[in-house]
């Protein structure tokens, strides 16, 4: 009888992690937060310095992926309506100091500046870029999931003249 009980505890715990994983997992596909629609005003719409298309760098990955437009400005960088990524957990957007960023491990190692968590998982947003930051040493963006330590989506930008 002892057994039984501890079989069953045991059982109701592991069940238990199991369905929370799953939930965590599953959340963002049933509950997917608005698209954003942000909008740039007139002092914000300074000259364009790099636009760029985000990838999807792991085509055999299917939960990681992103596709869109993004322009960086001055002082911001603009996420396009047309930006998309597949929804997950405590995702945000990052400036790399490398260019053709591919894989997760051409993130970990750099000195990248953190413009803060993604707002939604589709839609146009704007992110400001800290005061003093050289545009010219950050030739990409991404979207890095920080819970996981994924490259989820990333960018290269292409200076404008």
């Amino acid at each position: 009888m002892r057994k039984w009980i501890i079989a069953f505890f045991v059982g109701g715990v592991m069940g238990t992690a199991f369905g929370v994983a799953v939930g965590f997992f599953i959340f963002p596909y049933v509950f997917p937060p608005p698209p954003a629609m942000e909008t740039l005003t007139a002092e914000e719409q300074t000259d364009v310095l790099a636009r760029g298309t985000f990838i999807h760098a792991n085509p055999s990955d299917p939960i990681h992926y992103g596709e869109g437009n993004v322009t960086v400005y001055e002082d911001l960088v603009f996420l396009e309506e047309d930006f998309k990524v597949g929804p997950g957990p405590a995702f945000h957007v990052y400036l790399v100091p490398q260019e053709e960023i591919r894989e997760s491990s051409d993130v970990k190692g750099t000195m990248y500046i953190d413009l803060g968590k993604l707002r939604a998982f589709e839609g146009s947003q704007k992110y400001p870029i800290p005061k003093g930051v050289d545009l010219q040493d950050y030739p990409s963006v991404v979207i890095w999931c920080v819970q996981f330590g994924v490259l989820i989506s990333p960018a290269d930008l292409a200076l404008e003249s």
